[in-house]
């Protein structure tokens, strides 16, 4: 109950930050598995396809997730982590290596993950907001209620 009562406070925002990035990471993932030339065509050549194709892989794995969970108003605080990581690892990577090594695409894809930092940093402060400051009250009151023993 707890639980159900603690997805509904993320909300509607919540929602809709995963399907948006669940979408955007599904599409940028697959895509360089799929074809990896017009990739390259737009975000520069690379000298290893397979570690490309495994990282969009991984990519897809998670847009996946959030694109599940966020369609099926699912979205937990753990959810809200890994999107909001894997938003700032992405970025990170864009801003360290797109001056020198990569294309200033990636420049691009750095401000749309940060607007989706920005996005789950607001839904996460709602959630918290909403919390009470009192911990819930123990389910069990004895060790024969914890064992399911009837009393």
């Amino acid at each position: 109950m707890e639980a159900l009562e603690e997805l509904e406070r993320a909300g509607p925002l919540a929602s809709r930050l995963a399907v948006a990035q669940g979408v955007f990471d599904v599409v940028t993932g697959v895509w360089p598995i799929v074809h990896l030339r017009s990739f390259e065509a737009v975000t520069g050549p690379k000298r290893e396809g397979w570690l490309v194709k495994t990282v969009g892989a991984l990519i897809t794995v998670v847009g996946g997730t959030l694109l599940t969970a966020g369609l099926r108003k699912r979205v937990t605080p753990e959810l809200m982590l890994l999107a909001a990581g894997s938003a700032a690892a992405l970025t990170a990577v864009d801003i360290r290596y797109s001056p020198q090594r990569i294309s200033p695409v990636y420049l691009l894809d750095a401000v749309l993950e940060g607007l989706l930092i920005t996005g789950w940093c607001v839904a996460a402060a709602r959630l918290w907001k909403g919390r009470s400051a009192e911990p819930p009250a123990p389910r069990y009151t004895s060790p024969e209620d914890a064992a399911g023993f009837p009393t």
